[in-house]
């Protein structure tokens, strides 16, 4: 029977790539970025390259082709879909922006607009505009209940 250090031996390109892939991995965890990800994979492929018996030369060449591959390929577009930024805004701050139409006439005192398929109380936002019924108006604050508007243009 073979002595565990003989086979060892015998793989040490192996042991080397996969401790290079873990190494590469333990960093991934980290920065989060799926750059050392990529390369650890690289290095895991060259690790089965090596199993299978292939020269050294072979074994780099099939690391290097997989971690540029998936570097160029397959980290956009996992940043794409795994890093998508959170909202900033909320509910009330999330209205902020956004268009609404005016229900009952606003001026610098009162009014109501439907926003976001709710009737809110709004006032101008200069305090000397006037909006009637059916104009669209743009949310540019809210304060406490009452939307803040201007005209939309």
């Amino acid at each position: 029977m073979q002595s565990m250090w003989d086979w060892f031996g015998e793989h040490a390109w192996v042991l080397a790539w996969v401790g290079t892939a873990l190494v590469l991995g333990t960093i991934e965890l980290t920065t989060l970025d799926f750059f050392f990800l990529m390369l650890a994979i690289g290095a895991a492929s060259g690790a089965v390259a090596a199993g299978l018996g292939a020269e050294f030369l072979v074994q780099v060449l099939v690391a290097v082709a997989v971690a540029v591959a998936l570097l160029g390929v397959v980290r956009p577009i996992a940043k794409k879909r795994l890093l998508k930024p959170t909202p900033s805004s909320f509910g009330v701050a999330a209205l902020v922006g956004q268009s609404g139409v005016v229900i009952e006439r606003v001026d610098a005192h009162n009014g109501l607009i439907k926003l976001a398929g709710e009737v809110w109380s709004a006032r101008s936002y200069d305090g000397r505009s006037a909006f009637e019924a059916g104009a669209t108006v743009g949310v540019v604050e809210i304060r406490g209940a009452t939307a803040l508007v201007l005209d939309e243009s």
